[in-house]
């Protein structure tokens, strides 16, 4: 602190943008809502704040330890760190309310006290979609998402990108068969890490479990299977694993790709991805994971699942869910960073209305108000500035047009529209400006 003043800093880990950026994040933003909705999704904003033994009933280790958590008063408050536990709560709270299959998505931020560094954030935006059956959900619902997937970033401008899918059935039925169903879990953890560590440092790590090389030579034989998603499929059935999981699994895997197709989503754009594990516990059946394809190192940029029991800890009453999400923050960060989309500038007014001089400032009021009504976002220039400075602010904040107000436009109610693209200008009935301002 200098001279009684305290550094103006933001936080490590907690996103601020620039205006111009800031518009192209609520694009985005915008964009993934309007798609979610297209499936019929409904709204849904959760507090922030949540008591704290309601928020932690489901939570334990790092989870638990990346809390933010706080009292008040008498009451013992924490941070949500995702929007898959207050949706348990609300379908429990609310469960009498609600018409089933519920289908939500809620986009909004959550906080979670990891170690700040670059792209990986505390405070970070969260696109989630969620259907929650009461007592089950039919097998459909997971075909459907991947669908859901393909719209939204088809919306953003991606063709290139891969919907990976898989079937956690079909691995717990081989640790069955395997007799490592003891250690499902850590070995699924590893899996899920294949393309982050490669197969060599999965087999070491399998070692470290004490998992017989004649099992980890299964496993990793399961994983390298290739091919066309149906070839996957046909070589699952003749592995000769004989566990109703593992069959279940398959079905399961084998009718979400039916379905994906009379869906419409292109060949190109899913496959079965039989190394997908998906690292959280609670994923019971179909999970899914999406990759752009020219840009892997990015890792998944959307995923997701089938989970038997949503709120368990909340109700006796059985509630399946399948859902995905989009960390919005970090995909914003990673495409910002690789040049990914067009970073091009942006506006949120269409025009800057400037007077010549003060004496033109209520008719340049009028014709802001006559913009707005035509749905012209219309920003009118209040301070006392020469028109060159006005010009100025509409250049540095990408404003497309200005329509200068001077005596004779005031007399003749007319206009003189500007573009600021082209330099040229033309003095015109208001109604023609609409026009040519909505036409381009």
């Amino acid at each position: 602190m200098e001279n009684g003043k305290v550094e103006p800093k933001t936080l490590p880990g907690f996103m601020e943008l620039l205006p111009n950026d800031q518009i192209r994040f609520n694009e985005i933003k915008e964009k993934i809502q309007k798609s979610y909705e297209k499936f019929g999704f409904l709204p849904l904003d959760t507090p922030v704040i949540e008591a704290s033994n309601v928020l932690l009933a489901k939570a334990g280790g790092e989870t638990e330890k990346q809390i933010y958590r706080f009292t008040k008063g008498d009451s013992d408050l924490s941070l949500r760190f995702d929007l898959t536990v207050p949706l348990a709560k609300y379908v429990s709270e609310y469960y009498g309310e609600l018409s089933f299959p519920f289908r939500r998505y809620q986009i909004g931020k959550v906080y979670r006290g990891e170690k700040a560094q670059a792209g990986r954030y505390r405070e970070f935006y969260q696109c989630d979609i969620d259907i929650i059956g009461d007592g089950s959900l039919s097998i459909m619902h997971d075909a459907e998402l991947p669908s859901v997937i393909y719209t939204t970033f088809r919306s953003l401008g991606f063709e290139d990108f891969t919907i990976c899918i898989n079937n956690r059935k079909i691995f717990n039925g081989m640790f069955e068969y395997l007799e490592l169903a003891d250690k499902s879990t850590d070995i699924l953890r590893i899996i899920d890490k294949v393309e982050k560590i490669g197969k060599a440092n999965v087999i070491k790590e399998l070692e470290e479990l004490n998992v017989e090389k004649e099992k980890i030579d299964t496993i990793i034989k399961f994983i390298e299977i290739s091919g066309t998603s149906d070839e996957k499929i046909e070589a699952l059935r003749k592995l000769g694993i004989d566990t109703e999981t593992f069959r279940t699994g398959v079905d399961e895997l084998e009718t979400v790709i039916k379905q994906i197709r009379v869906c419409r989503v292109p060949e190109k754009n899913f496959k079965v991805d039989l190394s997908i594990a998906r690292g959280l516990d609670y994923y019971t059946g179909t999970v899914y994971e999406t990759f752009l394809d020219n840009y892997k190192q990015l890792g998944s940029v959307c995923s997701g699942g089938r989970y038997e029991n949503l709120a368990e800890y909340y109700t006796d009453k059985k509630l399946p869910g399948v859902g995905i999400s989009i960390g919005l923050s970090r995909f914003f960060y990673q495409i910002d960073k690789e040049n990914i989309l067009p970073n091009e500038n942006k506006s949120i007014s269409k025009v800057l209305v400037a007077g010549m001089s003060q004496e033109e400032l209520e008719y340049a009021l009028e014709v802001g108000e006559t913009l707005r009504n035509a749905e012209i976002n219309t920003e009118v220039f209040l301070e006392d500035k020469k028109i060159k400075a006005k010009f100025k602010y509409a250049d540095k904040l990408h404003i497309p047009y200005v329509i200068v107000i001077g005596e004779d436009e005031k007399n003749s109610k007319k206009v003189t529209l500007k573009s600021m693209k082209t330099g040229e200008q033309q003095t015109i009935d208001i109604e023609e400006a609409i026009k040519l301002i909505k036409n381009n």
